[in-house]
This record gives C-alpha cells, structure tokens and sequence, in this order.
C-alpha cells in the first residue's frame, strides 16, 4: 500500500523560511510526478509546484521565484523550499504524487498525504 508521509510544517514569521518533505512508501519502482498542493478554507486546492521524474518543474505564479521544488527518486522523496514567505501563503500543504509504479503494478491516478499547515504571521 502506497502512504505520503509529510513533514516540515509549522508557524514562520513573515519573510522567513520552511523546508517541506514527502515521503512516498509502498514497494515503490518509480513515481512519474510528485509535487505540493495548497488549500485554504472555502478554496479550491490549487498547484503550488510539482516536479517531474526528469527533473521538469511547473511552479504557481504566486511561488515563482520565491519556492523551489526537488525531489530525490532514489528515496522517492520531494520536497519544497519557500523563502520570502508571505502570509497569503498560509494554507494546508498537501503532498500529490501521480503515476506511481510498483515491480508489477501502476496506479495511473493520484495519490495525497495527509497534509502539514504552514501559517505565516505578519
């Protein structure tokens, strides 16, 4: 069985840092894109930043420049560097994770963590 496991979350004054991570566990081959979801309440979860197996990123206008996304496919691990963090980056982190293969098995769809909060204080 296939888990996200996050880590990394927490309150940061404004224009300060946090480094997020997710790990993926579950007999695990490969994992085509892993990335970082956002949600506030009464919103749509939204991309933060996502990163494919060969390294392509694809990142929110709202994080550019300011978020880096990277992974690790030995570990199948991803993780998200936010600098310069703005209150309005206050939500639910959620980690996604989408055509994961086994040795004799796929699941083309998506997979979730449980999510980490990241508050941002003014």
């Amino acid at each position: 069985q296939v888990q996200l496991v996050e880590s990394g979350g927490g309150l940061v004054q404004a224009g300060g840092s946090l480094r997020l991570s997710c790990a993926a566990s579950g007999s695990i081959f490969s994992i085509n894109t892993m990335g970082w979801y956002r949600q506030t309440p009464g919103k749509q979860r939204e991309l933060a930043a996502i990163i494919s197996s060969g390294g392509r990123t694809n990142y929110a206008d709202s994080v550019k420049g300011r978020f880096t996304v990277s992974r690790d496919n030995a570990k199948n691990t991803v993780y998200l560097q936010m600098n310069s963090l703005k209150p309005e980056d206050t939500a639910v982190y959620y980690c996604n994770a989408a055509g994961i293969r086994g040795s004799s098995w796929y699941i083309p769809g998506d997979y979730w963590g449980q999510g980490t909060q990241v508050t941002v204080s003014s």
